[in-house]
């Protein structure tokens, strides 16, 4: 999925049951939000490469955000 989304294609968004996302309007706000995402995380490591900074610890960070969001629906 994270290569897809890097080559500029997108994922076949799924329900926590393993079944497509259907919806045309959700499909199409999950890209964007995914396209959003890749472009800003690249300005950052792009900026912070720039600035001297270890690229592989940019590479940390980022996916230590990812992995710290929290769900908020979560029962």
């Amino acid at each position: 999925m994270a290569d897809a989304a890097l080559n500029g294609d997108f994922p076949i968004w799924r329900t926590p049951e393993g079944e497509p996302v259907s919806c045309v309007e959700k499909i199409k706000v999950l890209n964007e939000n995914l396209a959003e995402l890749r472009a800003l995380a690249q300005d950052a490591l792009e900026d912070a490469v720039l600035m001297g900074c270890d690229e592989r610890q940019v590479r940390d960070v980022l996916a230590g955000i990812v992995a710290g969001l929290v769900n908020p629906y979560s029962r």
